[in-house]
């Protein structure tokens, strides 16, 4: 075969990302797509770059349909932490939040508390880049980026909500929108999909709060619509065939059953679903078994029915009561509303009426919770005191003449503030249980909250410690999917339920390539680092990184990563696309 190719992958185990059987093949790329899949050598004659994938696995790279980098894409739209890891395309507007509509200000009041990012550097990010009043004219403002990877989008129900009834009347319980605003949501969300988002995302979870002065402490705009209004933005959705993001509230089970329904179609087309979230919760560990039995009901009753999954422990890092976990429990949520005043935290820390109050919150073991409330499950990891450093608060207070737990973690609180720093694994805990989640054909993997809460999680790449674990129980006689699937399940899979062009590496297919040194997959991919963000005056982000893993990232066949090292054209020249939702079917 003689081609000139801008960029030839040879002799990789490939995979095409439908979970098809891999094989030993030679790629060709021209133009941004794959040209040739041969298992005969290609012709090299005038190939611009040559990568030789011998004993590498080379897949389409990932999709991560769940993050928050709506602002730092206005600030980097690199992305680069999350594309070192092999992911190409990338989802804003999760949770019912997004910079459509909203200015600065209201922005800065949506994520600032919620995704944990500081809202000085929202508000400066959406004001200062901010050239669009509508959702064509956002595509086109990222489109003028130099972005990274690939862009996908969902709008947010808050945002919709705050643009047309202000962010006082969105968060008030006894306002209701009236008919005239009603269809004003309903054309922003037409117009959203016209300009090629993937559906809208809509939060319940009550103890999400939101940040400024003006509504400090309510929940989202999203809690407060009526089922008369969801009801009509879900029939725009329908109708179209794009996809709600939803988000329950745990302590409520009536808004789960209600946004897991409205999947179905009796009499009326289905809508997709997707709702955070599948996971092996510590606290109540037999509510992992619902998660599957549900997806099954539905979709065997005709609806189009996913749960969002980690496919990696949840293990959580705080800087003292700065955790949204907190935020569930009437003790917790009032510290924290106090976030940007901290000498009247550590007084509240003090107080004795206080601490009977988050005890009597603490002891409450039973009901829908996130956290497991157990501070002997709590490994202080940095304080100023070095001798509780690996020990748990709950053990502090043994050795303390038995001080509650709660009295434990708060004495050093007061004492030291934010530089006490712990970790705790709040759910998928158990490595068969999550075997079985990963592998269920009812959840979609993804739930990174990439770009969000910079101090507290760190799931970049897990993606790739999925493929650790695939891989391990293989060769160990065990397999729970095969890498086939696993490959297939963050990419292909989810771009064709999102109906994007992306996710497979076929002739004719974009060229986003992801190339991984399989012997590579092992324990360090689970190490603590953190890296600093220049983009929010050096805050230290928390990272899991082992860059001999991934050796090869293009995206639209263009080489951004690899080793460790970023081309110097990532940032720099635009090597991602915005990608727009119907286009594959488009095409078919």
């Amino acid at each position: 075969m003689s081609s000139v190719f801008d960029t030839v992958i040879k002799g990789g185990r490939w995979f095409d990302g439908t979970g098809a059987p891999s094989a030993v093949r030679h790629l060709g790329i021209r133009d941004g797509r794959v040209a040739a899949v041969s298992a005969e050598p290609l012709d090299e004659t005038g190939c611009g770059t040559v990568i030789d994938a011998t004993g590498h696995w080379v897949m389409p790279g990932m999709i991560d349909i769940h993050t928050h980098y709506d602002v730092e894409v206005l600030l980097d739209p690199s992305l680069s932490e999350s594309v070192r890891h092999g992911v190409t395309t990338i989802l804003l507007g999760s949770c019912s939040l997004s910079t459509i509509h909203v200015n600065g200000s209201q922005a800065g009041d949506l994520f600032g508390r919620v995704e944990a990012i500081p809202r000085r550097h929202v508000v400066a990010a959406v004001d200062g880049a901010k050239t669009w009043n509508s959702a064509h004219g956002y595509v086109a403002a990222l489109e003028a980026l130099p972005l990274g990877p690939n862009l996908a989008a969902f709008i947010g129900h808050s945002d919709i909500r705050v643009a047309l009834m202000g962010l006082d009347r969105a968060t008030r319980p006894d306002v209701r929108p009236t008919e005239a605003e009603l269809r004003a949501m309903e054309h922003r969300l037409t117009e959203a999909l016209d300009a090629g988002f993937v559906g809208m995302s809509s939060q319940q979870l009550l103890f999400d709060k939101l940040d400024g002065e003006v509504c400090r402490s309510r929940t989202l705009p999203s809690t407060y619509a009526t089922t008369r209004e969801r009801r009509r933005l879900n029939a725009v959705l329908r109708r179209r065939e794009r996809a709600l993001q939803g988000g329950p509230d745990v302590a409520r089970p009536r808004s789960l059953v209600a946004m897991a329904v409205s999947t179905l179609g009796i009499l009326r087309p289905r809508l997709k679903v997707s709702l955070l979230s599948a996971a092996d919760i510590k606290a109540i560990p037999g509510v992992v078994h619902i998660f599957p039995w549900i997806a099954r009901v539905l979709n065997a009753l005709g609806g189009d029915f996913r749960w969002q999954h980690l496919p990696v422990p949840f293990e959580v890092y705080s800087d003292g009561i700065d955790l949204p976990v907190f935020e569930e429990f009437g003790s917790g949520a009032a510290a924290l509303h106090l976030s940007d005043q901290l000498e009247r935290r550590q007084e509240l820390f003090a107080q004795e009426e206080y601490r009977r109050w988050f005890r009597t919150d603490y002891e409450k073991k039973w009901g829908p919770r996130v956290w497991h409330r157990d501070f002997f499950d709590a490994e202080i990891t940095e304080c100023p005191d070095d001798s509780v450093i690996g020990k748990t608060f709950g053990q502090v207070g043994v050795e303390r003449g038995g001080v509650h737990p709660v009295d434990a973690f708060l004495d050093l609180l007061v004492e030291y503030g934010s530089k006490v720093r712990w970790r705790t694994t709040i759910s998928n805990h158990r490595p068969e249980v999550l075997n079985r989640l990963a592998a269920d054909p009812g959840v979609q993997l993804g739930f990174s909250d990439a770009g969000a809460h910079l101090r507290n999680m760190a799931f970049y790449n897990f993606g790739l410690r999925l493929l650790r674990r695939v891989r391990d129980h293989e060769r160990a006689g065990r397999p729970f999917m095969t890498v086939e699937q696993a490959v297939h399940r963050v990419t292909g899979e989810l771009a064709d339920w999102y109906d994007l062009d992306a996710g497979h590496l076929r002739v004719g297919d974009r060229a986003d390539v992801l190339v991984v040194d399989p012997e590579r997959l092992d324990a360090g991919l689970e190490e603590y680092a953190e890296q600093a963000v220049p983009e929010y005056d050096g805050l230290s982000r928390m990272v899991n990184r082992n860059d001999d893993t991934v050796t090869a990232v293009l995206v639209n066949g263009r080489y951004v990563f690899g080793a460790g090292q970023r081309s110097p054209a990532l940032g720099v020249e635009r090597t991602g696309r915005f990608l727009r939702a119907g286009r594959r079917k488009e095409q078919a």
